[in-house]
């Protein structure tokens, strides 16, 4: 007897950024090592794939719109790349330009070496920094002998404060972690984002003693690298040799075969059949599409319209997450037509500065083949939570202020050899106090509809690691649900 092929489960992906392509990616792997097909259709309502990935060739210049690197301490991204054979393509960053730099006063002023986005790991390099005064030296070394007090949850900003002094957070840890999340530290939840130092509170009764003890048992390279760095601990971050549009254009090609590509189309509405699958509605169409499983990769607010019919709470708590909007604007000067001598990864700004904008990357410092012989790359970020209102002003308006900042702040002169703005709206979730609990939440709401899984960023992680492994665990929950088997 002939055994009969086994029906093919039935997918819709909605988004074709990096999390709807690394969602496709998991489901095929998952129906070859199951034998088990499946039909997948990839819905972007863009005329393009990626989110907010951007790799452009431009003026001799290699010039990234998105994120330029990735951390490797969380796995799912190298382990991506390395699927898809792109281990050959990675490359490190730039050794020798390894430190950021803060704004102090309007001039640019060293991180200290080895300092942990919101301590030192070394105090020697911290104390000789003229970032704080002596007084706010003294103050962060307190904290040593400040009585632990770790919350459920808490702001960054109370944590920084509580633990390390007003001085600190306002000169070193807000902008810090403001460069990464684009949030408003009084909001910004320490659990959800950052929550290591939190553990480090509750199981050393001190940050300082965690980072001393933790240092103390790393003995790898890379430790000894991070620990001469100043600011982020750079030697765990990797891009790719034409840059991070490399992963992306990869990730499609491994699938595009395989799949059914929407470009241009727009998913209005997500609804239960009564025989247990789901109906996807397109705009401007009215033939109705069904699915036995839905991961929607995209925002928390797109999601939660899509599912306002079939489940209006779940609905609700997923427009509740809040987002920011951002602007890049990215220019390539001669180094000539610049002062100061650029030899760092950029610089972060505080609040307390009061500039127009958030920081700058050196991209081409990072990372090389990123601008022509004698230039630099400059990514100037402007907006986030804290400065929404300059986000209405129009791309030549953005230009201008950078140009302004970047001549006041670096003697940056002249015309720039190539611009380019890019505008991200609404992209930066906003992981406020109580986020983990929402997300316990929509979790538990998503029990109640198997085959049904939200992806993206906007839960568990804004970084690329974060949003490939969120990707992949949405499929295997939904895979798990669909087949009742792991």
């Amino acid at each position: 007897m002939i055994e009969s092929p086994k029906t093919p489960i039935r997918w819709a992906v909605v988004g074709g950024g990096l999390s709807g392509l690394a969602a496709c990616q998991h489901l095929l792997s998952l129906s070859k090592l199951k034998s088990t097909p499946v039909e997948i259709d990839l819905y972007e309502a863009s005329d393009r794939l990626g989110g907010v990935f951007g790799t452009i060739e431009q003026d001799g210049y290699l010039l990234e719109t998105g994120a330029d690197m990735f951390i490797t301490n969380k796995p799912a991204g190298l382990k991506l790349a390395k699927q898809l054979g792109l281990e050959n393509r990675l490359i490190e960053t730039e050794a020798r330009y390894r430190k950021s730099m803060l704004l102090r006063e309007g001039r640019p002023v060293p991180t200290p070496a080895g300092f942990d986005l919101m301590a030192p790991r070394q105090l020697h390099p911290f104390l000789k920094s003229p970032i704080l005064s002596p007084t706010g030296k003294r103050r962060v070394l307190q904290e040593y002998w400040i009585e632990a007090a770790p919350q459920e949850d808490e702001s960054l900003q109370d944590f920084a404060v509580r633990r390390f002094g007003r001085e600190a957070f306002e000169r070193m840890i807000q902008p810090m972690i403001g460069g990464i999340y684009t949030a408003d530290p009084a909001k910004l939840s320490l659990r959800a984002t950052l929550p290591r130092f939190l553990e480090m509170e509750k199981q050393y009764g001190s940050v300082l003693r965690g980072l001393k003890l933790h240092s103390e048992h790393e003995n790898s390279a890379d430790a000894i690298v991070n620990n001469q760095a100043s600011g982020a601990r750079y030697g765990m971050f990797l891009s790719f040799d034409r840059g991070m549009s490399v992963l992306q254009e990869t990730l499609y090609q491994a699938i595009e075969n395989e799949i059914t590509l929407h470009k241009n189309t727009t998913v209005e509405k997500i609804a239960l059949q009564e025989f247990g699958s789901y109906d996807v509605s397109v705009r401007n169409e009215n033939t109705p599409r069904y699915y036995d499983g839905i991961i929607l990769a995209a925002p928390g607010y797109v999601a939660g319209k899509l599912v306002e019919e079939l489940d209006a709470y779940l609905s609700s708590e997923l427009n509740a997450i809040p987002y920011a909007s951002a602007a890049i604007v990215v220019t390539g000067y001669p180094l000539s037509q610049i002062q100061h001598p650029m030899e760092c990864f950029g610089m972060v700004i505080p609040a307390i500065e009061r500039r127009n904008i958030l920081a700058v990357s050196c991209t081409s410092r990072k990372f090389p083949n990123r601008a022509p012989e004698g230039s630099i790359q400059l990514r100037t970020f402007i907006g986030g939570a804290l400065q929404q209102h300059l986000l209405e002003k129009d791309d030549d308006e953005l230009l201008a202020i950078t140009q302004q900042e970047l001549r006041e702040i670096f003697g940056v002169e002249g015309t720039p050899e190539t611009t380019h703005v890019v505008r991200w709206n609404r992209a930066m979730p906003q992981y406020h106090v109580g986020h983990l609990d929402r997300v316990k939440r929509i979790g538990k709401q998503l029990e109640k509809h198997p085959g049904l899984a939200v992806a993206g960023n906007a839960l568990n992680g804004v970084g690329i690691p974060d949003v490939i492994q969120t990707a992949q665990v949405s499929v295997e929950k939904c895979w798990t649900e669909i087949t009742g088997a792991d």
